[in-house]
């Protein structure tokens, strides 16, 4: 694999002095549990991936045969080679929801598990010399890093993935929307968000990254309150996109209520990732980020 470096000094040049031990932390956590679970175990699923052909230039001496066009030797009776505008395995695009629902948690937060999942696909794709970009998002795209496939990159991703405070409200099929307006080449798009949005809006959105030719990745990221709703007599929950909005209520009697409708919620959008091709992934706050990458190679390789 690549040395992608933990250098601190080569951070700085990077990252806001109130960031910076945060993110040599995530660093440190991404090289750890890259090289000490996953390194070796992902290849790129399909090589030239995101290669895009870009014009013919004539052969000389030592170019690779295999770059060779055949087709224009048969009707030139000259050799020219081809030339591409970005050599890389892969070219992918991390699609992260920093909208305040995201916070839920507190210290083990949907929004820090995201954070460390997208360090760790960032590190291993950029140390197997695949290019990786970043967009973050709440109700529209707010942070946009444009892929690139440089070691010294890592840092520009990590700055600006803790550079986000989980806040305000999303339409998640628009902002995902929005966001695949901002990638204008195929590429593999990685999701990372809890899917907590109407589900139709979300069909749209991943119809239209699938229609440009994307391939696509749903990490949906859920605290295990989310799915197990283990609340006991009268509580009160506040809505973390609407901070003045609050209800208390006797948890008992909408606890089966709540949980046929989060069943209703996850088999609808099992139901449009299916329908459109894409990859869903549901992981839980609770378990290491570890499973969601290797959960992610395993993908990519039942891909190839």
């Amino acid at each position: 694999m690549t040395d992608v470096g933990t250098n601190r000094l080569s951070l700085r040049q990077w990252i806001a002095a109130k960031d910076f031990d945060r993110v040599a932390r995530l660093q440190v956590f991404a090289r750890e549990v890259v090289e000490g679970y996953c390194s070796g175990r992902h290849r790129s699923p399909q090589k030239g991936y995101s290669v895009d052909f870009k014009e013919h230039r004539q052969y000389v001496r030592g170019d690779e045969l295999r770059d060779i066009d055949w087709k224009v030797y048969g009707k030139s009776d000259k050799l020219f080679v081809r030339q591409y505008e970005e050599e890389t395995n892969l070219r992918c695009h991390l699609v992260v929801d920093t909208s305040g629902s995201m916070a839920y948690g507190g210290e083990h937060s949907k929004a820090d598990y995201a954070t460390r999942l997208a360090a760790c696909l960032t590190y291993m794709m950029l140390g197997q010399q695949d290019a990786v970009g970043l967009i973050t998002f709440d109700d529209r795209p707010r942070s946009v890093v444009q892929a690139s496939g440089r070691p010294s990159h890592l840092a520009q991703i990590l700055s600006a993935l803790v550079a986000q405070t989980p806040q305000n409200e999303t339409d998640l099929g628009t902002a995902l929307r929005l966001a695949a307006s901002q990638i204008r080449r195929r590429a593999l798009v990685v999701i990372l968000s809890d899917g907590m949005g109407d589900v139709q809006s979300m069909k749209t959105a991943l119809a239209m990254f699938r229609n440009h030719g994307h391939d696509v990745i749903f990490f949906q990221i859920l605290h295990p309150d989310e799915s197990e709703f283990p609340f006991q007599g009268r509580i009160r929950f506040r809505d973390l996109e609407h901070d003045t909005t609050e209800r208390t209520v006797d948890s008992s009697t909408i606890r089966q209520a709540y949980l046929d409708r989060f069943a209703q919620h996850q088999n609808d959008l099992k139901s449009i990732c299916r329908t459109h091709r894409v990859d869903l992934v549901t992981l839980s706050s609770a378990v290491d980020p570890v499973e969601g990458l290797h959960r992610y190679v395993t993908l990519r390789r039942a891909a190839r």
